[in-house]
């Protein structure tokens, strides 16, 4: 008698079935039963299951763990989404199936009773979601937006906010930052114009969960509320982030860049600044400073390849028209490569980061409740 199991794709939200198929020459019922049962016991998270797979057709790989991942991703692969964009939705959907695999491995041990966790989980996929434009509404966010071009969309219309826009052309028109000054500080504004997007899509998940709440059970509402609670602490969060991200832009467009700034990159000198807030001591400022300054280089080098993985596009798509299909296939190697090597960067870096803010906000958390 020979017995094979074939573990089913993994899925989040559903509790995963435990079928396998079983052949035996006997068909036995109670063979197959005890088969089945075999199976459960082996682990949901066992190598086997979570390594990538050959596709149906054999010829690739399924790119993530998970199957609603991929699907996310084979649909981004049809949009065409810019080299760039595509490179950072590949890299978020990395950290969420980190982040989902983890989360799946410490529910099977019974913690996350309260279903924070998994709540956290949807709304940061509904996030990637509406950030790619992929969640079923019209997008009004411009299509090409990997910032990476020198000349502006529309004078004066760059961040599709009154009050940015507004400081922007004000910062502009003064006179007083450079030509790379003004590259950190257009980083700077971009980076808080995606913080003000993240901010409305939490925001509109809201809505949407207090909308379920008449249509639900006493049970699943106690659930509900305290998922509601979590998302309106985090839209507080984000709030007071977001005012003083932008009291940080506007001391930046009326006093310029100090010559004694600790970081150039916005996200470095947001992590510094909620970290002299977390009331850490010297010798762990002192610390934190030295690993940030690591991490910028980092995020500079990432930025670095993203540059570079935008011209070898521009370069492909020249050489392709030329109709040299020699020259095609190096270009296009190359670009491949490329994608590959920014895509790897993009996710060590938003790791690093989420794991940099884990520890500051860890660390001030203790140092409170001293």
């Amino acid at each position: 008698v020979v017995l094979t199991t074939r573990p089913l794709p993994q899925q989040l939200w559903a509790p995963e079935s435990s079928s396998h198929t079983v052949q035996s020459s006997s068909q036995s019922s109670s063979l197959r039963a005890l088969c089945l049962s075999i199976g459960a016991i082996a682990g949901k998270y066992s190598r086997e299951i979570n390594d990538q797979k050959p596709s149906v057709d054999g010829k690739s790989t399924v790119e993530f763990r998970i199957a609603k991942l991929n699907q996310v991703w084979e649909k981004a692969t049809r949009m065409q989404l810019p080299p760039v964009r595509q490179a950072e939705l590949h890299s978020d959907l990395k950290i969420q199936e980190k982040d989902e695999l983890q989360w799946k491995k410490s529910k099977a041990e019974g913690m996350d009773e309260n279903g924070e966790r998994e709540a956290k989980l949807r709304r940061g996929f509904n996030v990637i979601l509406a950030k790619y434009g992929m969640d079923g509404k019209k997008d009004t966010r411009p299509l090409e937006s990997n910032n990476l071009k020198d000349h502006d969309i529309r004078e004066g219309d760059m961040f599709d906010d009154p009050r940015l826009d507004k400081l922007w052309n004000k910062a502009k028109s003064s006179g007083k930052f450079s030509e790379e000054e003004m590259q950190s500080l257009k980083r700077e504004f971009q980076h808080h114009k995606d913080k003000i997007s993240e901010y409305n899509i939490v925001m509109d998940t809201v809505s949407r969960t207090e909308g379920e709440r008449n249509v639900i059970s006493p049970l699943e509402g106690e659930v509900k509320q305290h998922v509601l609670h979590q998302k309106h602490t985090d839209l507080k969060d984000k709030m007071r982030d977001l005012n003083q991200g932008f009291e940080r832009l506007r001391k930046l467009s009326h006093e310029g860049f100090s010559e004694d700034s600790e970081f150039k990159e916005p996200r470095v000198i947001e992590l510094w600044e909620m970290a002299q807030r977390a009331n850490l001591t010297g010798d762990e400022l002192d610390s934190l400073k030295e690993e940030l300054k690591h991490f910028e280089t980092k995020v500079e080098k990432h930025s670095h390849y993203q540059e570079q993985l935008e011209l070898s596009h521009q370069k492909l798509r020249h050489v392709e028209s030329l109709g040299d299909n020699d020259h095609i296939l190096r270009n296009q190697e190359r670009y491949n490569n490329l994608a590959e090597k920014t895509r790897e960067m993009g996710y060590k870096m938003k790791k690093h980061m989420q794991d940099l803010t884990s520890k500051i906000s860890r660390k001030g958390l203790d140092r409170n409740e001293l």
